[in-house]
């Protein structure tokens, strides 16, 4: 059990991991006694958002607050609009980012709760040239977050 957390939007830490994209941070694991996580993606249009990925013990929800989110969910393609929300499995490969002349201003929690705010920041660093890309690929386990190629997400994307 966990005490009620009460999180002012101006105390709130705010990341980015690439310009344009920003990730603010609500809640984590610790906490939330491993319940959820939580965070805030805004992300403006042109942005290419994250590459394809999975989760191999959480869930992780999106519920769009502002704009239309381009979301991969294994080999499909949706676009998802103000106030529709979205739960992907574990082990579902997955991407999102905003669609095509929108921005997306998504609330994207987890559950159960996995410690992600480390690995937000670490996304961060290595946005600044301040930590090698590897570090990303060699954190996968402690932040259960798996990259995966797809094709489908590259060319939605226009890479």
């Amino acid at each position: 059990m966990f005490d009620p957390i009460l999180l002012r939007a101006a105390d709130a830490e705010i990341v980015s991991d690439a310009p344009g994209s920003d990730i603010t941070l609500l809640a984590d694991s610790d906490t939330t006694d491993g319940g959820f996580t939580a965070n805030r993606a805004t992300l403006k249009d042109g942005v290419f958002g994250t590459p394809a990925h999975f989760h191999t013990r959480a869930t992780e929800f999106f519920f769009v607050l502002e704009g239309k989110l381009q979301v991969l969910v294994d080999e499909t393609l949706h676009t998802l609009e103000k106030g529709d929300f979205l739960a992907v499995p574990p082990q579902v490969p997955h991407a999102f980012g905003p669609a095509a002349g929108s921005d997306a201003d998504v609330l994207v929690t987890f559950t159960p709760g996995m410690a992600r705010f480390d690995y937000y920041r670490l996304l961060e660093r290595v946005a600044r040239g301040e930590a090698d890309p590897s570090e990303i690929a060699a954190s996968s386990k402690q932040y259960d977050n798996h990259y995966v190629d797809s094709p489908i997400w590259r060319a939605a994307r226009g890479q």
